[in-house]
């Protein structure tokens, strides 16, 4: 074996064995802490197996290759996608006890697997499984890929919006499905161009998830149930009353809008309610997201500002009530006003 290959086999062989570590230690050990543990250690013990038949095939001659772990490993990536998906749904719905549903769903695909591996088995039907079963087999697993985009797209929002953060919990989740996103599209890669891409992607991705778990404050915090999602139910009016004239007075009198970077966690904290329950009345009782709440306190002062203060520019304006950007308070002013800035207090002067 040259040094090259000897390096790659050594890099692919570390990620399989360490991955059949973690997914062990999650099946047997946390699985009785938490539903979503077990999924994770069974959507790992999976694309253990899967990758592990892959550096098989690579370092083990053709004729020396035993039939049966190829038909193994295949078999194993035919149930890497619903565990991922069952892994991310119970995150979400943080799901106390696998429903029946769910387990019949899976028993379904481990069955078909099965019968068709009985009744066609890879060391007679080689043929048929690289040519078309290994298709259905990706095709599945595309199809899974596909359904887990839709589980995360509250957390792929958030992810991508300046008014809310994920918290630690839901990173993970994101970075395991992006995770398995790319093994996936290297495999398809594999499959018509370089077959032991898939290998080193498993490898890299496996101790970049590592490394995201091995800080101290990730690790008290990723295997945690995600946070509370807000009820669709509008706060009573009393209440509601009450909590609008706290956040007036927060806004009117500490001027916390002019604060750029104001979150909502720091509104939620000030008024001694949970962050959750600030955006439900936001979103549901005054139908604005947090973003809108505040800017249109900063549109109003830069409008007071604009008529009062001439000498000043509109840039210095726009910080000053509250915007972290020029082009944030243009873009803001002119879809909340109909004008710019500048129009509109050439407007006033004129008026």
């Amino acid at each position: 074996m040259s040094l090259g290959n000897a390096v790659l086999f050594f890099i692919c062989s570390l990620g399989v064995f360490n991955g059949f570590l973690v997914s062990v230690y999650f099946l047997l050990i946390e699985r009785v802490k938490r539903v979503p543990n077990f999924l994770f250690g069974l959507l790992v013990f999976f694309l253990t197996v899967r990758i592990g038949k892959s550096v098989y095939t690579i370092f083990t001659p053709r004729e020396e290759r035993n039939l049966l772990i190829i038909q193994i490993g295949l078999s194993a990536c035919f149930l890497i996608g619903v565990s991922l998906f069952f892994y991310l749904k119970s995150s979400v719905t943080k799901t106390k006890k696998i429903p029946l549903n769910w387990k019949l769903h899976f028993l379904l695909l481990f069955l078909i697997i099965i019968i068709i591996g009985a009744i066609k088995p890879y060391s007679t039907d080689a043929l048929f499984w690289n040519t078309y079963f290994v298709k259905f087999i990706y095709f599945v697993w595309g199809v899974y890929i596909l359904l887990s985009a839709f589980v995360l797209k509250n957390s792929f929002k958030k992810l991508f919006s300046k008014k809310d953060t994920c918290s630690t919990p839901e990173v993970w989740i994101v970075a395991v499905y992006l995770s398995n996103m790319l093994i996936y599209l290297a495999y398809i890669i594999g499959y018509f161009y370089f077959y032991f891409v898939g290998t080193i992607t498993f490898s890299i991705v496996f101790y970049a998830l590592v490394l995201l778990f091995l800080s101290k404050k990730n690790r008290e915090s990723i295997f945690k149930d995600l946070p509370e999602k807000y009820s669709a139910k509008k706060i009573e009016n009393e209440e509601a009353y009450l909590l609008k004239k706290q956040l007036d007075f927060l806004m009117k009198e500490e001027e916390l809008y002019k604060v750029t970077d104001v979150k909502l966690s720091d509104v939620s904290t000030k008024i001694k309610i949970p962050s959750h329950k600030l955006s439900q009345f936001l979103n549901d009782n005054l139908g604005k997201s947090f973003a809108t709440f505040l800017n249109e306190y900063r549109i109003n002062e830069a409008k007071k500002l604009l008529r009062e203060n001439h000498k000043i520019t509109l840039e210095s304006i726009g910080f000053e009530a509250g915007f972290s950007s020029k082009s944030n308070f243009y873009a803001t002013f002119k879809k909340v006003v109909g004008l710019t800035p500048a129009q509109y207090q050439k407007k006033f002067l004129e008026e």
